[in-house]
């Protein structure tokens, strides 16, 4: 027994020690997670919404022009069969996201690809709401209101006289009544910019001079008609002879907009064609879905005092995609959860994936879904699980909570950029009873990972095509 007593300093010593290093490991670990407030985010569809579901005219202010962004997913009122409608919305948007690798597939090797003929046919005709995002702008004098795309390159909206149109909350674009409107001609430079643009040739309408276009979607959506110009008005900003779409046949899922903005980079673009003024940058803040009468904003210009980002501005470079280049890419060099980072074969060189405001859920290659899948399932384990969902395999019974404490979901960016995803943008909640973690698998391998907007929420993301860069900053979404 005498023996022993040298032995106790050193093992209050030892025991100091671990008591430290797992106190530090506690506190390290509480950082990495954020208490998801389930009695705000797990509401009913159900509910009568009073909310403004349709955005306030723009504004200009300190030498940009902003627009109010609202979430549209939910503004067509009550007594809908949600697991049916969150069913088919999930279905869209993989049928988007495949058409997306389609097109780059094709690109990659060759073919000159119709659109019109590569796509996979809407089965319904029901009208069907959107998630994604809209803002108001006035065309020929006319509000309108368009849903937001950085997938898409040709601005359009429903024209009379209308073929086949689908219902929309704003009066059709009625080119006859607008003193300055004009028909672009098909011999034009700028009829043949429409195959770089949309995949599809513009070709001579019925009277042989006015050109016409057609943009087909990968949900099945599809807008065709006569490319016109007129006059463009947000925020007091005005575009004159803006090119766009003056669609005569139309359906598919634009839930009562009136058409559609293209913010990518090619030369029929809102984003080339105001580069005079705004110099080829934009950026948004996309407000949270589970508050109805959130907003954010849409800016174009790159006067950052205009902001309202709580970190600072990171940005990483755009990197060059041979297969769309008419799309956003960036390098993914890594993904933790709760500050555990992911080993995956496709950080090591740096993954490219796309930045798309038009799809929803984040797309990775299956390696990466299934790390990710795997640390979430393993920090999450104490909730019991539910049944999959739709394109969604990973789903949570979180009924019983009032809070869940949620691993912080994180994305590197070459460059050292990283962005914490809100927690707005971790689950899917389809009922009280099944929460899915909000990312989802591609098919293969060799097909390119997608980050959609549903992982974009309460940042500010800013696009700067003259300097080949994408920036994100923590931000709270308003437009005030």
């Amino acid at each position: 027994m005498a023996e022993a007593a040298p032995l106790l300093p050193f093992m209050h010593s030892l025991i100091f020690v671990l008591l430290l290093f797992t106190t530090d490991t506690i506190v390290n670990c509480s950082q990495e997670k954020k208490q998801l407030d389930l009695l705000k985010f797990l509401h009913t569809e159900q509910q009568t919404h009073n909310q403004r579901c349709w955005p306030r005219k723009p504004r200009s202010e300190n030498g940009v022009s902003m627009l109010e962004m609202k979430h549209h997913g939910f503004c067509s009122g009550t007594n809908r069969n949600w697991d049916d409608e969150y069913q088919k919305r999930l279905i869209a948007d993989d049928l988007r996201v495949k058409s997306l690798q389609l097109r780059m597939k094709n690109a990659a090797s060759g073919l000159l690809e119709d659109l019109s003929e590569a796509q996979i046919p809407l089965t319904s005709g029901k009208q069907l709401q959107i998630l994604n995002y809209v803002v108001a702008v006035e065309l020929g004098g006319k509000k309108m209101t368009v849903i937001v795309d950085t997938g898409s390159e040709l601005t359009w909206v429903q024209c009379e006289p209308c073929k086949s149109c689908y219902t929309q909350e704003d009066p059709l674009f009625n080119p006859a009544t607008s003193p300055s409107y004009r028909p672009i001609l098909c011999n034009s430079s700028t009829c043949g910019t429409l195959e770089f643009a949309t995949g599809n040739s513009g070709v001579c309408g019925t009277d042989g001079s006015a050109c016409n276009y057609i943009v087909s979607y990968g949900d099945g959506s599809h807008t065709s008609g006569e490319l016109g110009s007129d006059s463009l008005n947000f925020g007091g900003t005005v575009v004159k002879n803006f090119i766009f779409g003056c669609g005569q046949s139309n359906q598919g899922l634009f839930g009562g907009a009136a058409g559609l903005i293209g913010l990518g980079r090619s030369q029929l673009s809102l984003v080339a064609q105001t580069s005079w003024q705004f110099g080829g940058v934009f950026s948004y803040c996309l407000p949270s879905t589970e508050d109805y009468g959130a907003s954010g904003s849409l800016i174009l210009g790159d006067n950052s005092s205009v902001y309202r980002n709580t970190t600072p501005i990171s940005f990483t470079r755009m990197v060059p995609n041979p297969q769309l280049p008419t799309l956003y890419s960036v390098n993914l060099t890594g993904i933790s959860i709760g500050g555990v980072p992911l080993q995956a074969s496709a950080f090591s060189s740096g993954s490219g994936l796309l930045i798309d405001s038009g799809t929803v859920i984040t797309r990775l290659a299956p390696s990466t879904y299934t790390a990710l899948r795997d640390e979430f399932l393993k920090q999450f384990s104490r909730y019991p699980s539910a049944p999959a969902f739709s394109i969604l395999d990973t789903c949570f019974d979180l009924s019983k909570y009032k809070e869940a404490n949620t691993p912080i979901l994180k994305f590197h960016f070459e460059g050292g950029v990283e962005v914490n995803v809100d927690i707005a943008g971790v689950f899917y909640f389809v009922r009280r009873d099944q929460a899915c973690l909000a990312i989802a698998s591609l098919s293969s391998e060799d097909e390119i990972g997608i980050i959609g907007n549903y992982q974009q929420k309460n940042l500010r993301v800013v696009y700067d095509s003259k300097e080949s860069r994408l920036g994100f900053g923590q931000e709270t979404c308003s437009y005030v």
